[in-house]
């Protein structure tokens, strides 16, 4: 996924389909200068983390 899009779907009050590693997850923000995403599991909320925003797919 490119940032920008990444960015969209985390400004979005509409649920988009994303995934981490073949895993359902929630975009909470996005650092455009990194690239970077912090996303949580949707099976575990509390499993957040800060991953590449290349890493994540939108299906």
């Amino acid at each position: 996924m490119n940032k920008q899009r990444a960015q969209e779907i985390s400004e979005s009050p509409v649920m988009a389909n994303v995934t981490y590693q073949g895993i359902q997850v929630y975009i909470q923000h996005v650092d455009p200068e990194r690239e970077t995403a912090r996303i949580y599991s949707l099976l575990n909320k509390e499993d957040e983390m800060e991953v590449s925003v290349d890493a994540l797919t939108e299906y």
